[in-house]
């Protein structure tokens, strides 16, 4: 073989084996799209975006796309009409829906958060907070058969108090403006997330006393889930999505609160990094970030106790109806720190 002839092999065999390297290369970037519709944004989901800034759904080909869907039945409406795959909402919401009579019925397969995330907050700073002083206050509260009211209420039961008897009890303020009501003079006691109960006290307008979090116990508080037609159909992005959000609960577990706060700031560029610190030293200490995706038994049936009592629930739904803990437990087993 003459030379020329040598170099034309040797070139065409360079040619073909470059076009089954990018071949290659394309097939291993292919991605998968899922779309994410949450409650609300909140330093509370704190590993969700933990997971998207440290490229834990990337690494598992997966695009997701997050999009905020104000309000629990804003969230269920996005998912049940297919205008997003999967959503961060309470547990609660599955089991309205179910109590609706659904025929594909939605299903929590990854828990984010395992305590409510409200705290009780006054006028005024007290040392030895008793919550008999609450009685006869006027108290603004959340959303009627919404977890963060139906915990609170579960919580004032606990403590001898019963919220319509007991309270001046206010209901009718929107969500996004509890906060701002609060700040301008309504209500004694108000109950609020974070960073609106850091803000509050940052600005010397109320004081943090309580946490509901801590007095209503482990919750499936906010919960991944999806309808049970897209598991079915699409069972390994699912493990995939959950093998993501279980690295990033591991991270948020092992990681400094300053580590953290690096790590969601790129979504909470409009607060102040200290009281974005405030908020997730409050939940990390509390517990609330859920270690593993698991919904236990114990936590569903603490729910449903919660919702008896608030009369938001018509009857007992199982834990295994609606809940699939099979790509939650695969992803605690596989995935390390």
């Amino acid at each position: 073989m003459n030379n020329r002839k040598r170099w034309g092999f040797t070139l065409s065999a360079v040619l073909l084996l470059s076009v089954i390297v990018s071949a290659c290369g394309t097939k291993s970037q292919e991605t998968t799209k899922v779309r994410i519709g949450e409650v609300t944004r909140s330093i509370f989901y704190a590993p969700q975006y933990v997971a998207l800034s440290q490229g834990f759904f990337k690494d598992e080909g997966l695009d997701v796309e997050l999009t905020t869907t104000p309000g629990g039945d804003k969230t269920m409406t996005a998912l049940l009409s297919n205008a997003i795959d999967v959503a961060l909402v309470g547990s609660e919401t599955s089991i309205y829906v179910s109590q609706q009579g659904s025929d594909d019925p939605v299903i929590n397969f990854a828990q984010l958060t395992q305590t409510d995330g409200t705290f009780l907050v006054a006028r005024k700073k007290v040392d030895k907070f008793d919550w008999n002083s609450l009685k006869g206050s006027v108290f603004l509260g959340q959303r009627k058969g919404g977890m963060p009211q139906m915990a609170g209420e579960f919580t004032l039961k606990k403590h001898n108090i019963n919220p319509q008897k007991d309270l001046q009890l206010i209901q009718n303020i929107e969500f996004a403006n509890i906060a701002s009501a609060y700040a301008s003079g309504t209500g004694e006691y108000v109950q609020l997330f974070e960073p609106q109960a850091s803000i509050i006290e940052k600005e010397g307008k109320g004081f943090v006393l309580a946490s509901f979090g801590v007095e209503s116990g482990h919750l499936p508080y906010t919960v991944f889930m999806t309808k049970q037609s897209f598991i079915k159909s699409n069972a390994s992005t699912v493990q995939k999505f959950t093998n993501a959000v279980q690295r990033a609960q591991l991270w948020v577990a092992a990681k400094s609160v300053d580590e953290i706060t690096n790590a969601v700031l790129p979504y909470f560029k409009d607060i102040d990094v200290e009281i974005v610190k405030s908020v997730v030293k409050r939940y990390k200490d509390q517990g609330s970030f859920a270690t593993d995706g698991i919904v236990d038994e114990q936590e569903w049936n603490n729910l449903l106790d919660v919702m008896t009592s608030a009369g938001e629930l018509k009857e007992k739904v199982a834990w295994k109806k609606l809940v699939n803990n099979t790509f939650a437990e695969k992803a605690k087993s596989n995935v390390k720190p």
